[in-house]
């Protein structure tokens, strides 16, 4: 495992929750970092992106105004912020870094992945 996800956990639909991506190595801090997420049988799915110097973020249509997604270079974390959550907001999130310094919404231009952090939301 290269990068760790943590932060999910159970919430009521309308609450939100906090993710972090976290990496020992300048995985991180190099690369472009995305967050995607499964659903149980659902295909992996885009959820955000940030490159690498934060200045370039794009979030998927889905979470568009509910969900962000920063860095901080000093602590070397990536964060997903997500309020307003829905019970369709259910999955696990994984983040990914990338091999180039703007990352893309497909899972293929990402290199290296966290092992996931279960979000469930009920209603």
């Amino acid at each position: 495992v290269q990068l760790q996800a943590s932060g999910g956990g159970l919430v009521q639909a309308g609450g939100y929750l906090t993710l972090f991506c976290a990496n020992s190595r300048r995985l991180i801090s190099n690369n472009a970092v995305g967050w995607f997420r499964q659903a149980p049988g659902k295909e992996r799915e885009f959820v955000a992106t940030i490159s690498w110097n934060g200045g370039v973020t794009s979030v998927a249509d889905s979470v568009k105004g509910r969900f962000s997604i920063s860095r901080d270079r000093a602590k070397n974390t990536v964060s997903l912020q997500m309020n307003g959550l829905k019970p369709e907001d259910t999955a696990i999130y994984y983040c990914a870094a990338s091999i180039y310094s703007i990352g893309g919404t497909s899972s293929d231009t990402y290199r290296y992945w966290g092992q996931g952090t279960e979000v469930t939301v009920s209603s």
